[in-house]
């Protein structure tokens, strides 16, 4: 999709389930890289869930131009991503520390009076989202956390599935946070990776500059070249979009100073 801006990502309006088994989540020195195994590397960490090495075909033949070409990812290695969208229980940790700001003083702190706890973050730039995981590898020093590349991320939001959505090709209500604010992290179903929201809720910033089409895209699951002052992706679709939105293949690029209520993000960790 085109670059975003501010303005116009608070102008769109609401348009009209498979779980895998998890062990308990413990602080883990490699979780043994099982996929589908939890742990968390610190008590103040992320949740972490383990996902397998695969391929899959990254971007939507039916979606628009910045989705194509189709192409062929392959994920080498397993690697592990956040349970779900990071939370303001965790990102206040960072806070404590003055390593993280919690987003602009206004809005009740950032959260736009909704409540924090288990919600997902809102209103944090990209750059801010890169803090937090700068504070994440000073707490467990050689536990290498980053941002997801766009690959992963869209590997990790289809788990195996080949449909417009993990569950399928019809939107369903029940099944993702289309609604009227961001929820607290893990209402709907998992999918059969373990993961939550991935569709819905917020939308989520992922490593990549932004690029209006897949011509020369990686084919191996890293990142698009980090040039400096390019737009970078968000991945996902917010509680404020419609279901064409939420689908897995829907991208948009936007400033990487730009802090909005539609967006969180969730963090990977090299295994």
């Amino acid at each position: 999709m085109k670059p975003l801006s501010s303005s116009w990502i608070s102008t769109v309006f609401l348009a009209g389930a498979l779980c895998c088994a998890l062990t308990a989540p413990s602080v883990s020195e490699n979780a043994g890289a099982r996929p589908g195994s939890t742990f968390r590397d610190c008590p103040a960490c992320p949740e972490m869930v383990v996902v397998p090495e695969g391929r899959f075909m990254m971007g939507s033949t039916g979606g628009r131009y910045d989705e194509k070409p189709v192409h062929q990812v392959t994920i080498a290695k397993p690697f592990a991503i956040s349970k779900y969208e990071v939370m303001w229980d965790e990102l206040e940790a960072c806070v404590a520390e003055a390593s993280c700001d919690n987003g602009p003083l206004t809005k009740a702190g950032g959260d736009n009076g909704w409540g924090k706890g288990r919600r997902p973050v809102i209103e944090l730039s990209w750059h801010d989202a890169n803090k937090y995981v700068a504070w994440l590898n000073s707490k467990v020093p050689g536990k290498p956390y980053r941002l997801l590349s766009e690959a992963e991320w869209e590997y990790a939001a289809r788990a195996g599935t080949t449909t417009v959505y993990h569950w399928g090709d019809t939107f369903d209500l029940s099944k993702a946070n289309n609604s009227n604010k961001a929820v607290p992290v893990g209402q709907y179903a998992p999918n059969s990776f373990g993961l939550y929201d991935m569709h819905g809720n917020v939308l989520e910033w992922v490593q990549d500059c932004y690029k209006e089409s897949y011509d020369g895209a990686p084919t191996d699951g890293r990142s698009v070249s980090d040039t400096p002052g390019c737009l970078r992706v968000l991945r996902s679709g917010a509680w404020t979009y419609g279901p064409r939105v939420l689908r897995a293949a829907n991208r948009y690029g936007t400033a990487p100073v730009d802090r909005m209520r539609q967006v969180g993000f969730r963090v990977a960790r090299t295994l």
